[in-house]
């Protein structure tokens, strides 16, 4: 009889140590802790995107007008003058730009999405800034800084097909 009632007493502790709360609490976060082991094996990892755009905004080439640069005076675009394209968005100083990209988008976006152009050719991924830019054979190029485009100006046919060996697939890298 002595051992009827311990387990009797067991069972009615275990009854009511579930129903505590402080027990749902330890039941959760082991719960947790084990899906955190498991899941935590698998890297997180977010390809970077075709386009390059700024952690900030979604703005191509930092909001410049790319059909602009074609023009031969790079000019910052309006808000007000905007086109989706390629998951990015791209600004334009006038109405007639915006239209010109619209028509054909692939002969005035920048080259290797707008990433550093000199970077790509050395297999890496930097940003392309706006001010150190160059045109060559009608496709618009952007390089990180002064220094880089300065590099890439000495051997660009050189750096143009490295660079394009390794696009788009630097990408998965």
């Amino acid at each position: 009889m002595d051992t009827v009632s311990r387990k009797q007493a067991h069972d009615h502790f275990m009854a009511v140590l579930r129903e505590h709360t402080m027990f749902k609490w330890i039941k959760f976060i082991v719960i947790s802790l084990a899906l955190i082991f498991i899941v935590s094996g698998q890297q997180a990892y977010a390809k970077p995107d075709q386009i390059y755009t700024s952690w900030r905004n979604n703005l191509a080439v930092d909001g410049y007008d790319v059909v602009s640069f074609h023009q031969g005076a790079p000019l910052e675009g309006k808000p007000k003058l905007v086109t989706r394209w390629q998951g990015a968005d791209w600004l334009f100083a006038t109405q007639n730009n915006l239209d010109t990209f619209r028509a054909a988008p692939e002969k005035y976006t920048p080259a290797y999405g707008g990433y550093c152009a000199w970077a790509v050719a050395k297999g890496k991924l930097a940003k392309g800034k706006p001010k150190h830019w160059t045109i060559k054979d009608g496709v618009l190029y952007l390089n990180f800084n002064k220094k880089i485009k300065t590099r890439w100006l000495r051997n660009t046919d050189i750096f143009v097909e490295q660079a394009n060996k390794n696009w788009p697939d630097i990408l998965d890298d």
